[in-house]
């Protein structure tokens, strides 16, 4: 059952080593996957790791791309996106409301590894060209109020 919020005693701030230290921790459950959550509920967690393109992390706002499309040997956008799977989360979201925990890839000292940047909202989902010219669905999140 997906969990909607800061989870334990992580704060935004924290860096996690790996993926699989993040879903044993329940803070983004699939250790491949960049969308937790499911499709009555929405997303729980998203994250931002460098993947697709039209990926925008900003200090006031994100872009997050919607899933599918993708050559799964190249990683290249080479169809549009459909409105299904966990772009329906994303979605969901969206009417919900529910804030979802943003994690994005960063390089440390150590290595690289995954930086909490705390609760956001989608507060839209637009269908648009993307910049390989495929119809790619983007969701904007915004800083989430507590």
């Amino acid at each position: 059952m997906p969990h909607f919020g800061h989870i334990s005693y992580y704060r935004p701030g924290d860096v996690l080593e790996n993926r699989l230290t993040l879903s044993r921790a329940g803070l983004h459950r699939p250790p491949r996957t960049g969308v937790s959550g499911t499709q009555a509920e929405g997303a729980e967690s998203i994250i931002l790791a460098d993947q697709y393109e039209d990926d925008d992390f900003r200090a006031t706002d994100l872009t997050y791309s919607g899933s599918g499309g993708r050559d799964p040997r190249t990683g290249r956008q080479v169809t549009d996106q459909q409105m299904t799977g966990r772009n329906l989360y994303l979605r969901r979201s969206l009417d919900t409301g529910r804030p979802v925990r943003v994690f994005r890839r960063v390089t440390t000292e150590s290595g690289s590894g995954y930086r909490y940047e705390g609760l956001y909202r989608v507060v839209e989902a637009v269908y648009e060209s993307g910049k390989a010219g495929f119809l790619v669905w983007k969701f904007r999140l915004v800083p989430a109020v507590s």
